[in-house]
């Protein structure tokens, strides 16, 4: 059964809005580990336009917080995560004009490059997961990188708009998933899933974790952050017996 790893990367957006000091990422990665979530995500771009390093330093502190940071191959941000050591690396691809992450990394283009960032991170006892599109090629050469663990992007999934598209677009996510799992591959997924369409992609039994941020952090406008948090957890928690 999939388990909840909550992005905090929003509450810092908010904070940044006004070049304040709150809301503080920080407190809402503690109250969430409280309430029994599997990870804490945090992005750490190289335009530094929400999570800064504190930030993540301070939730690295947090006692008994598996902290997942996602970065790009940017040499000063993957230089900061060695002397961090999180839990887990999760390698995204990054372009500054952006709003967020837009696809999946071309690991097959350059597979020497994320073998070798890899083997940096491993060297530091740090797991190492690649964010991928749900297809076979990339599945395949991020195996060959010895990453542990591949994150398949939903991203295609969660924004069509007709039952047929999203029942192909789930279909190319399970696929991936159970191929990545073949190949030996701790299989991760994420990116705009909401409290609408987690359900689907909870109910794939292969997946272990699923990376959810934006809509969580939305929900806690209306119901308050531990309400949105618990609520994201029930769905999960729900599809996942429904398919057993």
């Amino acid at each position: 059964m999939a388990k909840l790893g909550v992005n905090v990367d929003h509450v810092a957006t908010l904070r940044e809005a006004r070049k304040t000091d709150y809301p503080d990422p920080f407190v809402a990665a503690r109250t969430a580990v409280g309430l029994g979530v599997s990870c804490i995500t945090v992005h750490l771009r190289e335009d530094r336009r929400h999570i800064r390093e504190q930030d993540v330093s301070r939730i690295r502190g947090i006692p008994s917080c598996r902290l997942n940071m996602e970065l790009a191959a940017d040499e000063d941000v993957v230089a900061f995560a060695l002397k961090t050591r999180p839990e887990q690396v999760t390698i995204v691809p990054e372009r500054r004009e952006e709003l967020t992450t837009e696809g999946g990394l071309d690991v097959a283009a350059n597979p020497r490059l994320f073998s070798e960032l890899a083997k940096r991170f491993q060297e530091k006892g740090i797991t190492v997961s690649l964010f991928i599109d749900p297809e076979a090629r990339q599945i395949e050469a991020a195996a060959k990188t010895g990453a542990e663990a591949v994150e398949i992007n939903t991203a295609e999934y969660s924004e069509t708009k007709t039952e047929r598209d999203s029942l192909a677009a789930l279909a190319r996510v399970e696929r991936a998933a159970k191929k990545a799992r073949s190949l030996g591959l701790v299989v991760h997924a994420g990116h705009g899933l909401n409290y609408k369409n987690v359900g689907p992609v909870a109910a794939i039994e292969i997946l272990e974790e699923l990376n959810i941020g934006h809509s969580i952090v939305s929900q806690s406008v209306y119901d308050g952050f531990e309400e949105a948090v618990r609520t994201m957890m029930r769905l999960i928690e729900s599809a996942g017996k429904k398919k057993g």
